[in-house]
């Protein structure tokens, strides 16, 4: 069963292409697989990677939901209700 929170995601345009922002930021280019925040359109790391930069945003800003940035992918997860849509 699908969470409102997914169904309810707005998919924003993505903030970057080039990878994970905050991995950029930091001169980091050691991310495994993208995440894309479905509130703002924020790219993280997922939690394979070091710095695990999409939960982090998800703990900083509360955005329920992320969905994977990686081609040919078609999923989506709820940080609040542990949920895979």
């Amino acid at each position: 069963m699908t969470c409102e929170d997914i169904t309810l995601a707005d998919s924003p345009e993505p903030q970057t292409t080039e990878g994970c922002q905050d991995c950029l930021a930091e001169g980091r280019h050691d991310w495994v697989h993208l995440r894309l925040c479905e509130s703002c359109g924020h790219v993280g790391c997922c939690d394979s990677s070091p710095a695990r930069h999409a939960t982090a945003h998800f703990k900083d800003t509360s955005h329920p939901v992320i969905k994977s940035f990686q081609p040919g992918e078609n999923w989506k997860w709820c940080f609040v209700h542990e949920t895979l849509g």
